[in-house]
């Protein structure tokens, strides 16, 4: 072991291989002060934020009312707060309510039943009781998706809201009885319903482009993502067959699937003229990189590309909404608050250098404000079985260290075990250490083959112990590398799935 970090860890009040869990320091500890610390939120990084774009993070400058620290602490918390959701989901099964980041960038996520709240505290996540589950809500919403569809005119759209442990049917003013009758006709559990009034006239935006402007047939939108063998974009710009021209009226491609009312998505196949790119227009000329396409968290933000307005940011707001276009119904949107107007149509949204979706409609404009709904990109990825092209960067989830990472050669070295599913160990020897240096913290886990074993990286902030860095891949074998100031830390060894030994090497700043 490191002398320096031996003597750091002198100071660990537990025996070797005792865990403490879900508890502050032990009695034997003084109870750390941070009065001289960063808190998290300052100290946050992320391989995933490194490679953000500088127009992407002047545009949250402007659109989020952000510093330029700020814009990279978010996404980091984003990115991070994204991928737990995503495994917390599977882990609560049908107990989970939902998942969504607070206006302090905190991981909110509802649950059903009580028991699980000191777990997701210990996670670094706050727990919020919900009276329906995710899984209800969808129901009702489903449900909703399969009666009569009612006039555009009276009634926008509808989607889950998981912040309020609702589902939300939006009305315009004057047609709050329209909406009664819909959710009566329906046969939904009325109490998981409400109304909300709202002047909002969504409509698709035919004139807009994300990235360049292409034309199918006599209109013009815009590229939403590069595939391979073409690019992916809104459904409504034009149906199978429809031959398209690029930007510079050059023979383009063919659209070879399209899905408009009940989707809005659709996908060109380039000819040999076209070479598709992991890029966005930024519009400020250059280009931001597509990395992958790990979907953000509701509450995360997100920015959007078109030849009218440029880049707009705003944040997620629900997610799977149907929105009752003159048209028809489209199911499955993404709600923002981002504004778009006429011209921007199939457009790029990203969070992070990770693609989100294509524009599909909204009202409002970027005077006033409004509403804007993009389709999913991995949905249109999954139904035409395209491949997004990307710089190489992450996915979901991210990848596992390179095989043979041998956490024996790191400097500090511990063993435990884990005794199943939703087991957690800390390290070192269960419980903390106070590290006096700012620098990099690198973490590493082998565990079994068989079993997922997580590596979380936590800080105490004064109050609690908050989650600065996680490695969740699907195997037993983690690292962490973390840019940090001074503080108290640990590592927590959590079991998503399976029970055996494990070993955490640690190397300290």
């Amino acid at each position: 072991m490191d002398r320096r970090l031996a003597r750091k860890l002198a100071v660990v009040a537990a025996g070797a291989g005792m865990a403490v869990a879900f508890t502050a320091p032990s009695a034997a500890v003084a109870t750390p002060s941070m009065g001289t610390a960063d808190t998290p939120d300052s100290a946050v990084s992320s391989g995933a934020v490194d490679a953000a774009s500088p127009e992407m993070l002047a545009a949250m400058q402007r659109d989020l009312g952000l510093s330029a620290d700020q814009a990279r602490a978010r996404l980091a918390k984003e990115d991070l707060a994204s991928r737990m959701a995503t495994k917390l989901e599977t882990q609560l099964g049908e107990d989970f309510g939902g998942a969504w980041l607070s206006d302090t960038q905190e991981l909110v996520v509802g649950v059903t039943d009580p028991d699980h709240a000191a777990v997701l505290r210990d996670l670094g996540v706050h727990p919020v009781l919900v009276t329906h589950s995710q899984a209800e809500l969808d129901t009702v919403k489903e449900q909703l998706d399969q009666a009569a569809r009612p006039d555009h005119r009276q009634i926008t759209g509808w989607y889950v809201d998981v912040t309020d442990n609702t589902v939300v049917v939006l009305a315009t003013p004057g047609s709050e009885a329209a909406a009664a009758e819909f959710i009566e006709a329906s046969g939904v559990e009325a109490d998981a319903v409400v109304v909300e009034v709202s002047e909002e006239q969504p409509r698709t935006l035919y004139d807009v482009r994300g990235g360049d402007a292409y034309y199918p047939g006599n209109s013009r939108c815009s590229i939403g993502f590069a595939v391979t063998g073409g690019f992916v974009t809104a459904g409504h710009c034009g149906g199978v067959g429809t031959t398209t021209r690029g930007y510079n009226q050059v023979s383009q491609g063919t659209v070879r699937g399209s899905s408009f009312p009940g989707n809005d998505y659709g996908w060109v196949q380039v000819n040999s003229n076209w070479t598709p790119r992991p890029w966005v227009n930024n519009y400020s000329g250059g280009n931001v990189t597509v990395a992958g396409s790990q979907e953000a968290a509701i509450g995360a933000s997100v920015c959007r590309s078109g030849s009218t307005t440029g880049w707009r940011c705003g944040t997620i707001q629900a997610k799977n909404q149907t929105v009752n276009y003159a048209q028809g119904a489209v199911y499955g949107l993404t709600r923002t608050n981002a504004c778009a107007e006429p011209g921007d149509s199939g457009g790029s949204w990203l969070s992070g250098q990770q693609a989100q979706g294509v524009t599909s409609g909204g009202s409002g404009n970027c005077t006033y404000g409004g509403t804007t709904y993009f389709q999913p990109v991995n949905e249109i990825l999954q139904v035409y079985g395209l491949t997004l092209t990307t710089s190489g960067g992450g996915g979901t989830p991210p990848p596992p260290p390179p095989p043979g990472t041998d956490c024996t050669t790191y400097n500090n070295v511990f063993s435990w075990y884990l005794t199943g599913t939703g087991a957690r160990d800390y390290e070192p020897n269960g419980s903390y250490w106070y590290e006096s240096d700012s620098g990099t913290h690198h973490g590493c886990l082998n565990g079994p083959s068989n079993a997922d074993f997580d590596l979380y990286l936590q800080k105490y902030n004064g109050y609690s112990w908050v989650t600065v860095a996680s490695s969740l891949s699907p195997t037993s074998n983690e690292t962490i590398t973390y840019n940090g100031t001074p503080g108290y830390y640990r590592y927590m060894v959590y079991s998503y799935s399976g029970s055996g030994n494990y070993i955490v090497g640690i190397n300290a700043p």
